[in-house]
């Protein structure tokens, strides 16, 4: 369902929110150099890596690194910086409230807080938040997604412009993909078992400006990324199994590739003509696929009461359990032979690899599209981070896998200090890697040719959200608080 409300002005809004544009433009651009200073911010829509301005921290037990640390709700979302100030959300479990909130990036302190208590509250992952969509900005507007909650808009003071409800969605892990904004539109692409799309938002409205069904997709969590192709931006979404581009004006689907994960979760990366698309999820690797059993064969095992169906009680292979919800596509509590195939095809289709990829011309691309491919070291979740050539990755266990971005070729495979899952994706700058782990340590690895760890250090606070680097300051937010760090020269 989707209802727009958009909120009304008061006489001489539109002046205020000129000179905060005005006002927030001009703090900026004394933060960043003038080049970085672009207006639009959301997840990954600088690519993870930064040309720092300034030292960014290399030791964060050094004296005088540390800036200051706030204590903060938990949340998931990765934190935005517009013109000094750090945007993001948060989520009180015990009073079921959602909240945006605004911190004062020099200092810390909180500037607003606009807390809703929504009508229904999505059911998440167990390491899931309903707080989990990076917020995006195009320099007037914030545009905040809480998964069946619905999108918000806000100014930059914390005032409510419009909202739009969405859902609810079938998923029991929630939706995490986060909003992009690009011309004046927020676009947002929703895979979840059932009822998959992109949308666009008009960003001054609300107002949806089309909406294209993704029939074939079913459950993934990528955001989109935008790409330029002969001139012509496009809008990446990756799925399941398929990496698709969208025409921004219309929706219109122009081309799609196959080769992806039956789970994607990691956002393209884009350089050039080039993009760079990792996907892996369980049970896709060569020697440990997860393969379902004919349908015949399946009923001839299970099928104890011969209706032609399988119900829960029936089936005895736990990885089928595990995934009847999602395969029981009407909620009936009985799985069919349509579904069984439907879910089927994902399985056998699958395949975990870091892919390069040369879109050219229209509709279904072929493997000539796809320059190289690699399956070792694959993230689940982490969105890679590319610069000078090189492609790094993470994944869970806290493994490091360095590509060359023109061939493929592997250049180095390395671990670092923090064991267990890779929540946040690496970022780059000032020759530096940074990598955060799930248990909350970061690890600081030069980002030369050869391999060398600089520091690491154990916060003892679980992290999921993605760092952020901004001039020699870098923001890191714990399940616990925020933190502010700066480099310090030598």
């Amino acid at each position: 369902m989707l209802q727009t409300k958009l909120i009304s002005s008061k006489e001489g809004y539109l002046l205020s929110i000129a000179l905060l544009v005005v006002l927030s433009t001009a703090a900026r651009a004394l933060l960043v150099p003038s080049a970085a200073a672009a207006e639009t911010e959301y997840f990954r829509s600088d690519g993870g890596a930064v040309r720092a301005g300034g030292p960014l921290p290399e030791d964060f037990d050094a004296a005088g690194s540390l800036c200051w640390r706030v204590p903060l709700d938990p949340g998931r979302s990765t934190p935005i910086l517009h013109g000094g100030t750090i945007f993001l959300t948060t989520y009180r479990a015990e009073s079921k409230e959602l909240a945006t909130i605004a911190l004062d990036g020099t200092t810390g302190r909180l500037l607003w807080r606009n807390p809703l208590v929504p009508e229904r509250v999505e059911q998440t992952h167990p390491i899931g938040s309903p707080a989990t969509a990076t917020i995006a900005c195009e320099g007037q507007r914030l545009f905040v997604f809480f998964g069946s909650a619905g999108l918000f808009c806000y100014d930059l003071e914390g005032r409510k412009l419009w909202e739009q409800r969405l859902g609810p969605f079938r998923d029991e892990y929630g939706a995490g993909s986060s909003p992009i904004v690009f011309e004046g539109k927020v676009i947002l692409n929703q895979d979840h078992d059932i009822d998959s799309f992109v949308a666009a938002f008009d960003a001054a409205t609300g107002r949806v400006l089309w909406k294209t069904a993704r029939a074939d997709a079913v459950r993934s969590y990528s955001t989109p990324a935008v790409w330029t192709q002969d001139g012509r931006p496009e809008i990446l979404v990756a799925g399941a199994l398929q990496l698709s581009a969208y025409d921004p004006a219309s929706g219109e689907r122009l081309w799609w590739v196959n080769g992806l994960a039956r789970i994607v979760i990691p956002t393209p990366v884009t350089s050039g003509p080039m993009i760079y698309m990792a996907s892996w999820a369980p049970g896709g690797d060569p020697g440990k696929r997860l393969v379902l059993d004919p349908w015949p064969e399946a009923l001839s095992k299970w099928d104890k009461n011969h209706d032609g169906k399988l119900a829960k009680a029936e089936i005895e292979d736990r990885e089928v359990l595990d995934r009847f919800n999602r395969m029981d596509l009407n909620q009936d509590g009985l799985l069919d032979q349509q579904e069984w195939e439907h879910h089927a095809v994902f399985f056998r289709r699958a395949q975990n690899a870091a892919l390069a990829i040369k879109p050219t011309g229209r509709g279904e691309l072929g493997e000539s599209a796809v320059i190289w491919k690699h399956g070792r070291g694959v993230p689940y979740v982490a969105t890679p981070v590319l610069d000078q050539g090189i492609l790094w990755m993470v994944k869970d266990g806290g493994i490091v896998t360095k590509l060359d971005a023109a061939t493929g070729r592997l250049l180095q495979e390395e671990r670092v200090t923090g064991a267990g899952n890779y929540f946040a994706s690496p970022v780059l700058g000032d020759g530096k890697v940074y990598f955060a782990s799930e248990s909350g340590t970061v690890s600081v690895i030069a980002a030369g040719p050869d391999w060398r760890m600089i520091s690491s250090h154990d916060f003892h606070e679980k992290i999921y959200a993605t760092p952020v680097l901004d001039h020699d300051r870098l923001y890191l937010r714990t399940d616990r608080a925020m933190y502010c760090f700066r480099g310090v020269r030598p």
